[in-house]
C-alpha cells in the first residue's frame, strides 16, 4: 500500500474509533464523561515504525498462559516472532493467536514510554491478514495502529497484560497516547 494509502487509512480507523469511543453505547469511555470526549491523543504518524516483516513462525506453536488485569489468566499460542530494528538494534516481539483456528495476530508490548507517555500496562497490535499482510506474504507491523486496551479508560475491564518477553527497552512513540479523561 502507498504511503498516503495507509496514512489514510489509520486516519479513517483513528476518526472511527473517536465517534465510536463518543456515541456507542458499547464505548468504554464512562458516560458521564463522553460530552466532555474530544478525541483519543496520538503520537504523530512515524513512517519509521511501521515495518513490512516476516513472521519468524516457530514450530512448536506453544501455549502460554498470561495474566490479566482482572487477576484471571488467558490462554493463547505463541505463534511466532517479528525482529525489527528500533534504535540501530534489532528488537523481538512474540506474536499470539487468542484462536488457534484464526488467521490474526495479537501482539501486546510494553516499551520506554509506558507510565510517563503511554498506558502504563502496555499498548495493543491486532493483525488482521486481509489489512495486515501483503501479497508476498510478509505482515505489517505498524505501531502507528498501537492502541490502548480498554482498561486505560475505566476500571470494569480486564485486560491482557504483555508478558516480559515482549517487553522493549526503547521509546516507541507511535500509536495511541495514554488517556487524559
Amino acid at each position: 500500500m502507498h504511503a498516503s494509502g495507509w496514512m489514510d487509512r489509520l486516519s479513517k480507523v483513528r476518526k472511527g474509533k473517536d465517534r465510536f469511543f463518543r456515541d456507542s453505547p458499547q464505548s468504554p469511555i464512562p458516560y458521564q464523561d463522553r460530552d466532555e470526549f474530544e478525541g483519543l491523543r496520538y503520537f504523530p504518524v512515524e513512517p519509521d515504525l511501521r515495518f513490512e516483516l516476516e513472521l519468524h513462525e516457530h514450530e512448536e506453536k506453544e501455549p502460554v498462559t498470561v495474566e490479566a488485569t482482572g487477576g484471571d489468566q488467558r490462554h493463547v499460542l505463541r505463534w511466532g516472532e517479528f525482529r525489527f530494528v528500533v534504535d540501530g538494534k534489532e528488537r523481538t516481539l512474540q506474536a499470539y493467536r487468542t484462536d488457534p483456528g484464526a488467521d490474526r495476530l495479537f501482539v501486546p508490548f510494553r516499551d520506554a514510554t509506558a507510565d510517563a507517555e503511554t498506558y502504563s500496562l502496555g499498548r495493543y497490535l491486532d493483525l488482521e491478514p486481509q489489512v495486515h499482510r501483503t501479497d508476498e506474504g510478509t505482515w505489517i507491523l505498524d505501531f502507528n495502529e498501537a492502541y490502548n486496551p480498554w482498561c486505560a479508560y475505566t476500571d470494569g475491564y480486564s485486560c491482557v497484560v504483555p508478558p516480559d518477553e515482549n517487553r522493549l527497552d526503547v521509546p516507541i512513540r507511535a500509536g495511541e497516547k495514554r488517556y487524559e479523561g
